[in-house]
């Protein structure tokens, strides 16, 4: 799929690597030092920073879903994101689980509302057949 109109570039500069290295946005918005998954040196992690920015663009296509079935989200809403780093055929591999919590509304809205965003998110439809992902209501 090409993307037809460009709505937002994101542009960050990575320096040094997930191993003491750092990240920062052209607009100084985002300014971390990155570490190794478990390591004892400050920072964030490659994966803590996939799974925060794939559960804030899910909670915006669950919004998207929601107004199309004319669904009232609760201001509560939320996502737990947990990507594994493992390894496998093909050497490192990544796998992800969503737990979407959508308290006060009906389990059967709630799964159409996921199944809806799942197919709308871009970063779902990032990994797509790529990954193993699993999402689900909590």
């Amino acid at each position: 799929m090409a993307i037809h109109k460009v709505l937002y570039t994101a542009k960050v500069h990575t320096a040094g690597g997930r191993d003491g290295g750092s990240a920062k946005s052209e607009d100084g918005n985002l300014d971390l030092e990155l570490s190794l998954p478990g390591s004892k040196h400050a920072g964030v992690n490659p994966e803590q920073l996939f799974a925060a920015g794939w559960s804030a663009c899910f909670l915006g296509a669950l919004a998207i879903a929601a107004a199309k079935q004319k669904i009232t989200l609760p201001a509560n809403r939320s996502v737990d994101a947990e990507i594994d780093l493992g390894t496998g055929e093909g050497g490192f591999l990544l796998a992800a689980r969503l737990s979407v919590n959508l308290p006060g509304i009906a389990s059967e809205d709630g799964e159409r509302l996921i199944e809806a965003a799942h197919q709308t998110c871009p970063y779902s439809k990032a990994v797509r057949g790529n990954i193993e992902v699993a999402v689900s209501l909590a």
